[in-house]
């Protein structure tokens, strides 16, 4: 527990049952009335934003969350199945913490996971992976960038723009944070 006014943006907290990143935290001061602490405060497990006040020197709950390194392995049903590769158990992770990054998710791919207790409340993908492009289609009639690219298939069924000379069984890198084309490999 940490007071109030010793909020930073970048902490995680707990209000009630929900944990919260904190976005922007600042001292209002008024001329009449009581000082607080205003934060805007993220939810961990959605994109939920929300503005919460504090009274100076109210006791707030701060969480520890822990990272540890998990390696996809498969989905079963609404989940996306990890082996934790600290302990060596599987676990299971929501469609909804994952998020887009199932766009490149394939068996082996090593994440960083953020958990709380046995709860994981984010992932995060190595910024550049290795894919086999399955499939290209031509861009005819659609406008690209250099107007000489198309769009490729990838194992992973992630869709990226790729140079003309690319083909289907070629190995590329691509930036997952872009969802960009980087390089053959």
């Amino acid at each position: 527990m940490i007071k109030s006014n010793q909020l930073s943006p970048g902490m995680t907290i707990r209000v009630g049952s929900k944990i919260y990143r904190i976005e922007s935290c600042v001292k209002v001061s008024m001329a009449r009335g009581v000082p607080f602490m205003k934060t805007k405060l993220k939810t961990l497990t959605g994109d939920e934003v929300t503005e919460k006040n504090f009274k100076l020197g109210q006791e707030v709950e701060v969480v520890k969350l822990v990272e540890r390194h998990i390696e996809y392995l498969y989905l079963e049903g609404k989940d996306h199945i990890f082996l934790d590769i600290d302990t060596l158990e599987s676990v299971p992770v929501d469609q909804d913490v994952i998020g887009d990054k199932v766009n490149f998710l394939k068996e082996g791919v090593e994440l960083k996971a953020m958990f709380y207790g046995d709860t994981i409340f984010s992932v995060d993908l190595p910024q550049f992976l290795e894919l086999t492009i399955v499939k290209t289609e031509d861009m005819s009639g659609k406008p690209s960038m250099s107007g000489t690219s198309k769009i490729a298939i990838l194992e992973t069924g992630a869709k990226v723009e790729v140079p003309m000379f690319i083909e289907s069984g070629d190995v590329i890198k691509v930036d997952t944070v872009e969802s960009e084309f980087v390089q053959r490999v």
